[in-house]
């Protein structure tokens, strides 16, 4: 049995572990316990598992009349879960995070059923905070996060699974599709599925710069509901990117593991997933955090990455397209410091996550 919902950071992680279990197990029964109105309801069945929906909601971190309903939709959830382990038996419950694990987490302690929980972030969530205590293992994708965790958590460092693209593409192939020489320089930017604007504005200062530079690729993201206006506003300044084959903006990249595998410096945003991918594809980067995420997990995410090395960081405030261009020019310029980057980027990346996350299922449901 498989939880965790919400958002994409906790459902995509648990997806590839149930996809790890059906690749090593074709005959494995795997079920998705989440939130009929989250994420998850719509991204499991099409993702081919049997999708079971239960009541859960967050609680606010300050007393609130809605905290009552979410504790009473918390317990509905807790008897939905319990009955359904019942009935299904599962020989291992694994949880990724958000609100909806919650229950599911502690009908399986009641039910004496083994729990794996994975957290994604530097800085653990709240609810796999509290979940650790119960589970038999809290498998780690940052070692910082074990700082946050109760002593009586048991931990293991495996990483987060990431896409079996990323890790197949070689980045030769990938810059000999997209026409780049030995000794071009890619430079590529995007602020997540949505974008960002922060991030859409100070770019606008690096396509000014390097708009006339030889041997200098800069690739962009908007995002979708960026994407227009952002094309306009540059058309208003007279720049013109049809005659500019050095700059290409999109609105999305949808064949990413491509574009990072041949990419020399990489400006985003600082989730979970991202820093995995450009981790085991050892990408050095520039992290400009997104400052709203809960907890302010990309915060803690962004300098794990920096105190090793492998990362720059640009707080979301401080972001300004002067910032930005001078932090990109240092880079481009020090040939040794972009390939030391490189280097701590590929160290701290672990390809192999999800074979040990499998491993340790398996452990689990043999007891």
């Amino acid at each position: 049995m498989v939880t965790g919902g919400g958002t994409g950071g906790h459902i995509y992680p648990a997806l590839a572990i149930a996809q790890g279990l059906k690749k090593r197990f074709p005959q494995a029964e795997i079920f998705y316990l989440g939130t009929a109105e989250g994420l998850e309801a719509d991204l499991v069945p099409k993702a081919g598992f049997p999708f079971y929906a239960i009541e859960a909601a967050g609680l606010k971190r300050c007393f609130t009349l809605s905290n009552l309903k979410a504790l009473f939709r918390a317990f509905q959830g807790l008897g939905a879960a319990y009955r359904l382990l019942g009935r299904l038996s599962p020989r291992v419950v694994i949880g990724t995070g958000g609100y909806v694990a919650g229950p599911v987490v502690l009908a399986a302690w009641l039910r004496r059923i083994p729990v794996l929980i994975h957290e994604q972030n530097a800085f653990p969530g709240l609810t796999n905070r509290l979940l650790s205590r119960l589970a038999q293992v809290t498998a780690l994708t940052f070692p910082e996060a074990a700082r946050y965790l109760p002593r009586r958590a048991r931990v293991v460092v495996t990483g987060l699974p990431v896409r079996e693209e990323i890790l197949n593409v070689r980045r030769e192939e990938a810059r000999k599709q997209m026409g780049l020489k030995e000794g071009d320089k890619l430079l590529l930017s995007f602020g997540g599925s949505r974008g960002a604007s922060r991030i859409n504005e100070a770019v606008k200062e690096l396509i000014r710069y390097f708009r006339d530079k030889e041997g200098i690729y800069l690739f962009h993201a908007t995002g979708q509901g960026h994407y227009e206006s952002f094309l306009g506003e540059l058309e208003a300044e007279g720049i013109d990117l049809g005659s500019r084959p050095n700059i290409k903006v999109f609105p999305y990249f949808y064949h990413i593991a491509d574009y990072l595998a041949a990419a020399d410096l990489v400006i985003c945003r600082a989730g979970a997933a991202t820093l995995a991918e450009l981790t085991c594809l050892g990408r050095p980067a520039i992290l400009i955090p997104y400052p709203y995420a809960t907890g302010r997990h990309q915060e803690y995410n962004a300098r794990a990455l920096a105190d090793k090395g492998a990362a720059v960081v640009i707080e979301d405030a401080e972001l300004t397209g002067e910032r930005l261009l001078s932090e990109v020019k240092r880079l481009l310029t020090s040939p040794s410091k972009l390939s030391r980057m490189a280097e701590e980027s590929r160290r701290l990346g672990k390809p192999e996550a999800l074979n040990l996350l499998v491993d340790l299922v398996v452990r689990l449901a043999r007891g």
